[in-house]
């Protein structure tokens, strides 16, 4: 098979594509020809030597990748023969090997793929679906939520905004540049904004300068979240997600003058209030199923593994990031 492989840690041209074994599913596995395969901006510090929270540094070569969807066409000893030929997308854990044409994994891992979906979405909803359910626990959403999104165009932000709106509140979304906020605004925000023009904040408080944001959902800290902290009306939410920008310069004390209260929601946490990764999962896919999410998808061949990293550590992607095998 295809796969795309890292022999030395560091920049995304070390990403190569190459032909190598087949995997072979062991007791209890099964082997998936995959047609879709996630890109998350993990991959990029793993790919860098950077070890993610629970996440280790692998020995290298090694295939990264930890979402993929396709076709089971192998079941290992102990498994039943059922599930061959079916659809299924699943999240490999710790466990990398997504970027290639064929990957392994625990039977017990796969989520059959509901009618009407296709392999991209299933394999964003498997991981970005799952993580923007997470992250709408910490918050209750109604007709009298005035919400700000960072990284609208994103592949959390637009299932953000896409449920917000679903639920009756008030989106402000925020993205770099006429294309995203394009993309922001189709998805329903009641206001799209470019965060790279100086004069955003007035924009937002112009139209809204009435009723002042409630809760402010943030995937990227620094100073475009420095600044949408200050929008927040007081006694606000400040629900944290990521900090793809580096910290925010900001107190306690400050926060705590105004009545913000602020959480980062990643982590164990985030599984103790939902039940385990199984019940995101699968309320992401039934989201996705019924029309009521649609991730946005960018998608690249699998050899261009290389160009998906640069594309989204440079911020030039709109939505999930997947890469599709040439042979699907």
């Amino acid at each position: 098979m295809h796969a795309v492989r890292l022999h030395a840690f560091g920049p995304a041209e070390n990403l190569r594509y190459e032909s190598v074994a087949d995997p072979v599913p062991g007791r209890g596995q099964v082997r998936i020809a995959v047609a879709s395969a996630g890109v998350h901006l993990i991959d990029t510090s793993i790919r860098s030597g950077e070890a993610y929270g629970p996440i280790p540094v692998p020995e290298l070569p090694t295939i990264p990748g930890r979402e993929v969807a396709g076709t089971v066409d192998r079941v290992g000893p102990e498994v039943s023969e059922s599930w061959l030929g079916r659809s299924v997308v699943t999240h490999l854990g710790q466990a990398p090997g997504g970027y290639a044409e064929l990957a392994v994994t625990e039977v017990e891992r796969l989520q059959e793929i509901p009618a009407g979906l296709d392999f991209d979405t299933a394999v964003a909803m498997i991981g970005t679906g799952r993580t923007t359910m997470g992250i709408l626990q910490f918050t209750e959403i109604d007709a009298n939520t005035v919400a700000i999104i960072t990284a609208a165009g994103g592949g959390i932000g637009t299932l953000l905004v896409q449920y917000l709106k679903n639920a009756g509140a008030t989106v402000i979304g925020l993205a770099g540049g006429p294309e995203k906020t394009d993309l922001v605004a189709g998805n329903g925000a009641d206001l799209a904004v470019d965060y790279l023009r100086p004069d955003w904040p007035d924009r937002v408080r112009d139209t809204y300068g009435d009723r002042p944001a409630t809760v402010l959902f943030d995937g990227v800290g620094g100073e475009t979240a420095r600044t949408a902290v200050d929008l927040l009306a007081k006694g606000g939410q400040w629900v944290v997600f990521g900090w793809a920008s580096g910290p925010v310069d900001i107190t306690p004390e400050e926060l705590g003058e105004r009545g913000i209260t602020s959480q980062n929601v990643l982590g164990p946490k985030m599984l103790e209030r939902a039940g385990g990764i199984r019940a995101l999962e699968d309320r992401a896919l039934a989201e996705a199923a019924s029309g009521r999410l649609r991730p946005a998808i960018h998608r690249f061949p699998l050899a261009q593994a290389a160009a998906a990293h640069h594309a989204l550590e440079n911020r030039g992607t709109t939505g999930k990031v997947v890469l599709a095998p040439d042979t699907h």
